[in-house]
């Protein structure tokens, strides 16, 4: 594995400001969204609206992508995204998300989930984790996946490609009348033949005009998960793998996620909608 020394945090930047013109989610200037009391089912007008919103979430991260190197800070790739969002008449759904500072997540290396992007530098070797939610016709849509900056290791490039599969897999395995528990079997049982971790605590989620529905998508298999999957049901799959295990810890700030054994994982993560006959990916460049 690479030999790089372990994150630590770096200096935040002032919050960037969104165009007044732009809605806002209900959260933004509260400590916590209201409780989301509608179906998860969604109508076609929704599932359009949403996959509106998926497209410039996974347009944003693309383009933010587009800048991993090293030398180049996650603030960066913050204001990247931040304005193509806002470019587009999109709200950065993590923006004031519970006091969640910044227009994206960035998760380097042992980080699992939730960076909060700051002055940290980008070196050669690492993996980058986007993460990238945007808000429009009052729904949003949820995207990331990890990225390599510059040469890196061979263990870490396969944690990052078996990631993608397994959410490939997971995808596959969509189909109305199913639990939702066949999608972390089919996670967990391909995780394992790798001897992959798969963490337990950060799960996918129901998502429509609630970023957070209340819905759990767990990925790995858990008796617990047995929602009923239907067509037009909304959620995101993001599988997170890790090298070593799934136990975690997380920052003062409150956010920041780390492997407690301090090794890598990779995460990669897609909105759909359940069809008739499987699942339509809504966050699609």
């Amino acid at each position: 594995m690479s030999g790089q020394s372990l994150l630590v945090p770096g200096e935040l930047t002032p919050v960037r400001s969104v165009p007044g013109n732009i809605r806002r989610p209900e959260y933004v200037g509260k400590p916590a969204p209201t409780p989301y009391s509608g179906p998860e089912v969604q109508d076609s007008d929704t599932v359009e609206r949403m996959r509106i919103a998926g497209r410039i979430a996974a347009q944003a991260m693309a383009e933010a992508a587009k800048h991993i190197a090293p030398g180049v800070t996650t603030d960066e790739l913050d204001r990247v995204a931040h304005e193509f969002m806002v470019d587009h008449g999109a709200y950065p759904s993590t923006l004031g998300y519970r006091g969640f500072p910044k227009s994206l997540c960035t998760s380097l290396n042992e980080v699992i989930c939730h960076g909060i992007p700051d002055s940290t530098v980008l070196r050669d070797g690492d993996i980058v984790n986007l993460d990238v939610t945007a808000y429009i016709n009052g729904v949003h849509g949820d995207n990331n996946a990890t990225y390599l900056c510059g040469d890196v290791d061979e263990e870490s490039r396969l944690l990052v490609e078996r990631t993608e599969e397994s959410l490939r897999r997971a995808i596959k395995a969509v189909r109305p009348g199913r639990q939702v528990n066949v999608i972390g079997r089919v996670i967990e049982s391909y995780a394992k033949r790798f001897g992959y971790g798969v963490v337990r605590d950060f799960t996918g989620h129901g998502i429509n005009s609630s970023f957070h529905s209340g819905l759990i998508i767990p990925h790995y298999d858990s008796p617990h998960a047995t929602t009923v999957m239907q067509p037009g049901m909304t959620f995101t799959i993001e599988p997170m793998l890790t090298l070593g295990s799934h136990d975690y810890d997380m920052w003062d700030d409150g956010w920041t996620v780390v492997t407690k054994d301090r090794k890598r994982t990779a995460q990669f993560e897609h909105t759909l909608v359940v069809t008739e006959t499987g699942a339509d990916i809504l966050t699609l460049p």
